[in-house]
């Protein structure tokens, strides 16, 4: 009696195995699918992270822009408060003077109290001016906060498609998905 024995060339063994999903081919399918995965990440991580900078470096603007309206409306309320105390100074010397010089000390006094009117307006302009760049820097800088948490979970996303080609554990992709997903999501929400 003959007996036939099948014995499977090299390569038929290597086709049967990867189409089993655990030869090589697979192992390369797998780390050509988290590459392209982690570089799309990593892509839209730099955008994220551009993002954020960009709300750091605009609220940084605005807020400098406040200080400088907040120093030029400290600077007028000195003036005023000059004026405020020339004007003093007038009222004295009018009660205290002679009768022919007192119109000269209440003309002075009447444009000191003119001038103290334009400087309070310009003073409580830069006050505005200044309230309105804090509010600009508060506004600039509200999705900063949320564009950090998304690249928190993008760079998570990619570490654990790192992994996933290390391990060749196909299931580590849905984290990184998700992870992916999340960062995403929020970053769109930064904005909203």
């Amino acid at each position: 009696m003959e007996e036939h024995f099948h014995v499977h060339a090299a390569h038929e063994h290597e086709l049967e195995h990867a189409a089993s999903g655990h030869g090589p081919g697979h192992t390369v399918a797998l780390a050509q699918q988290v590459a392209i995965f982690t570089a799309v990440l990593a892509a839209l991580g730099a955008v994220v992270s551009y993002l954020g900078g960009n709300t750091q470096n605009e609220a940084l603007i605005h807020k400098n822009d406040a200080v400088l309206y907040k120093a030029h409306a400290s600077d007028q309320w000195s003036f005023y408060q000059a004026k405020s105390a020339k004007g003093h100074l007038m009222t004295l010397a009018m009660e205290l003077s002679p009768p022919e010089r007192r119109e000269h000390y209440k003309a002075e006094l009447e444009r000191y109290e003119q001038e103290k009117k334009d400087i309070k307006l310009k003073a409580e302009a830069f006050e505005e001016k200044s309230q309105h760049e804090s509010e600009l820097a508060e506004k600039a800088f509200h999705p900063h906060h949320i564009l950090a948490l998304a690249m928190t979970f993008i760079q998570i996303a990619i570490a654990l498609a790192s992994v996933t080609a290390l391990t060749n554990r196909r299931w580590l992709l849905v984290p990184a998905g998700l992870g992916a997903l999340v960062g995403c999501a929020m970053a769109v929400f930064a904005y909203l």
